[in-house]
């Protein structure tokens, strides 16, 4: 692994079928926004041998230049998978966004994924979301690496960037966080800097030189011996620390020489086993090269040191009523278990899924079940069904490689699923489970929209119902109390591409409007109201009185109705028309047109006509009844009020608790969380915190995290009502 000799293999290239979860490797690629992921596997891609240097697909397919793999990833966005053929091995390669908004297409390559290459940029650095991102695989013990890039940048200093990568990784184990590589630098331009050329393997002492364009192995001379030196010994001992022989160490500072086999035998179980985590550095090649630095070198490490399907556990399944079932992990000939990881709409095929199989063998034009659980909260039903699969087939690109069977452990694209979504669930019809679903981020930004014209109405259902198919952390409501469609997006670039996927995939166009929180009213104090119906216009007249008496209850009483009518002033057959027509009132509101809460109201007199007392007549009455007592009343307009709990680094806790106190918010108390965190717990009216999600990112320069839910309604301050009430309840 890595410091092997290695020509360029004859029969690598675009992949095929595995026959044998041993011969398969799932990576996932991890990274900020410009750390350079895409272009690293383009440069792998090469390498493989997948493409040409021209963009051309190696077995003479159609042209598929390199910002043509998936449109350069769409925007870098969405998941995207590249398999690859390598030394006998077929490797999967998930790229995944960088953007923040898109956590949920890297929550699923990480699910689809058996290993990690963090991708960091030598002139950017590590920021906090890659930070926690890894923490989120140290969390499952997923194996990882460092690739770090851009060292044709000026400002790039591999050795610093490594000093970085250990102290944000290595957690109380720097030395778990070290190169196997050293850069070797060629002659310095006349602007001063010197371009990488090659790379020393501090294991084997040799040297490998790209500056060809072709990798070429070659002795190092004394001065790259003495360079070494110290790295070498250091990563002799950090291997060796994370060997499961307790003796080798004692060994080696006893001053036996380890050979080389036992070395690296030793670093591909630990890397494996998730306790070491190598540093590689990688370029991609120049114009007319056939490899980039360091991917040889990377490709050997993921087939080498990283885990087959079948180390990894089977994640746990049950069958659709919630019964445990036991499932080998990895099992070609066992039950087939599946998971739908990504879902997409093709304007040619229609639904295309990319499926990770855990277990079983996948086939075309098999009959599967479907099942999907778990995510009715963001608008995705619960669901059984057999459905009939299409094709299946090796994405690249925009290109779709033909694939007779998809074992487990392998993925593949599957065609013509049309009831499947992300995070469901396929196995034999005769034989159905479910899987548990990976954790989904919350959504927290609202977006509420309007069809833009009434041809857009007639579309808007359904297509809403295919993005959040394809989008389970987009969650759709369709909201009772402000008669709003909202989506629930992860912060605005996610938001912009839900709109530019209703406009231009499905066809509708929709106007964005100001969300809307559901505002109550309620009495502030005790207050009496009469409501006189009474009407003569020839024939049957109308006649209805009633007195009623209306007092606050507590928080979350809703509408009570108590009769103490005394002597029959009004007919026991009219008194469930009063209420009737005082809860109708209630639901229209009585001051600013929201709806009223949390009170009593007792009808204590009224009076009623032989003739023309009537169910409707007494139905107005307790309606006008209602209204007059209001009238005469200090009417609190009432805002629902979140719990929100904010995970931030300690850098930024005086920044966060400055931000909710300006907010309305009331601090309830904060508790350290561990790893230089702290979670502030507070009270703020929702109607402060529409934008949180978008807000609460640049305050904390995307390191922290919260969650929300509703507490109650209360009371709001009285210059904001006033404000409010000026304007109609439904703009």
């Amino acid at each position: 692994m890595g410091d092997k000799a290695h020509a360029h293999p004859g029969a690598a290239g675009r992949a095929t079928a595995a026959d044998h979860p041993a011969s398969v490797r799932n990576v996932v690629l991890v990274g900020h926004s410009g750390s350079g992921k895409t272009t690293l596997v383009e440069a792998l891609a090469l390498t493989a041998g997948a493409v040409n240097r021209a963009g051309r697909v190696e077995d003479g397919g159609t042209v598929s230049d390199y910002d043509e793999i998936e449109h350069r990833q769409q925007r870098s966005v969405q998941l995207s998978l590249v398999p690859v053929d390598w030394d006998g091995y077929k490797i999967n390669i998930l790229d995944t966004p960088g953007y923040a908004d898109f956590v949920g297409e890297l929550r699923a390559g990480l699910r689809a994924a058996d290993a990690a290459l963090f991708v960091v940029s030598a002139s950017d650095g590590v920021d906090g979301s890659t930070r926690m991102v890894w923490e989120e695989c140290a969390a499952v013990g997923m194996p990882r690496a460092i690739v770090v890039t851009h060292l044709e940048s000026a400002r790039a200093d591999f050795e610093e960037m490594t000093r970085i990568c250990a102290e944000a990784f290595g957690g109380d184990d720097p030395d778990a966080v070290l190169p196997l590589y050293l850069p070797l630098r060629g002659p310095e331009a006349p602007d001063g800097h010197a371009p990488v050329t090659g790379l020393i393997g501090l294991l084997t002492q040799r040297l490998f030189d790209y500056a060809s364009g072709e990798r070429k192995e070659a002795e190092p001379g004394p001065e790259q011996r003495q360079l070494i030196e110290d790295a070498r010994n250091r990563l002799i001992e950090g291997i060796i620390a994370e060997s499961e022989d307790e003796t080798l160490m004692d060994r080696y500072l006893g001053g036996e020489e380890i050979d080389l086999k036992t070395l690296v035998q030793d670093l591909e179980r630990a890397v494996a086993r998730g306790t070491f985590f190598p540093v590689l550095a990688a370029a991609p090649a120049a114009e007319g090269a056939r490899q980039g630095l360091g991917t040889v070198e990377l490709l050997e490490l993921v087939t080498g040191g990283f885990p087959t399907p079948m180390e990894r556990p089977a994640p746990s399944v049950t069958t659709p009523d919630g019964t445990a079932r036991a499932v080998e992990a990895c099992d070609p000939d066992g039950p087939l278990l599946a998971e739908v990881v990504k879902t997409a709409s093709d304007p040619y095929v229609g639904r295309v899924s990319l499926v990770r199989v855990f277990s079983g063998t996948l086939r075309p034009d098999a009959t599967v079940h479907v099942s999907g659980h778990g995510l009715t909260d963001r608008g995705h039903e619960d669901h059984d069904v057999d459905e009939r699969i299409g094709t299946l087939s090796a994405p690249f690109g925009k290109q779709q490689r033909a694939l007779t069977h998809c074992i487990a452990g392998d993925l593949a694209s599957v065609a013509k699923l049309n009831r499947a979504e992300t995070g469901d669930t396929l196995s034999a019809k005769d034989d159905p489970l479910l899987m548990k679903p990976w954790r989904m981020p919350d959504p927290l930004l609202p977006l509420a929209i309007e069809a833009h014209s009434k041809a857009d109405e007639d579309k808007l259902s359904q297509g809403l119902g295919r993005l959040v198919a394809e989008d389970p952390t987009m969650r759709l409501e369709q909201n009772p109390a402000t008669h709003q469609v909202v989506l629930w997006c992860l912060g605005e670039a996610h938001a912009d591409v839900a709109l530019e996927r209703l406009r231009n995939r499905y066809g509708v166009q929709v106007d964005v409007v100001p969300h809307k929180v559901s505002l109550r009213e309620t009495f502030a104090g005790t207050s009496s109201g009469r409501g006189r119906h009474v009407k003569q216009s020839g024939g049957h007249g109308q006649f209805a009185i009633c007195e009623i008496e209306v007092e606050p209850l507590p928080n979350g009483s809703g509408i009570e109705f108590v009769d103490k009518v005394i002597g029959g002033a009004v007919p026991r057959q009219f008194i469930p028309s009063v209420e009737k027509g005082v809860r109708a009132q209630a639901a229209k509101g009585v001051a600013a047109g929201y709806p009223l809460i949390d009170v009593r109201v007792t009808l204590r007199d009224g009076k009623a006509h032989s003739v023309d007392s009537s169910d409707a007549a007494f139905q107005t009455a307790g309606a006008l009844a209602l209204r007059e007592a209001a009238a005469d009343a200090r009417i609190h307009l009432l805002e629902p009020v979140a719990e929100v709990s904010v995970l931030v680094g300690d850098d930024y806790v005086g920044a966060v608790m400055s931000d909710l106190s300006g907010r309305r918010g009331r601090v309830v108390g904060t508790e350290q969380a561990g790893g230089g965190r702290t979670l502030v717990r507070a009270e703020v009216p929702e109607i402060e915190i529409g934008r949180y999600a978008v807000d609460l990112r640049s305050i904390s320069h995307g390191t922290a995290r919260f969650d929300r839910h509703y507490a109650r309604h209360e009371p709001m301050p009285q210059q904001i009502a006033e404000r409010i009430r000026e304007r109609p309840a439904d703009s």
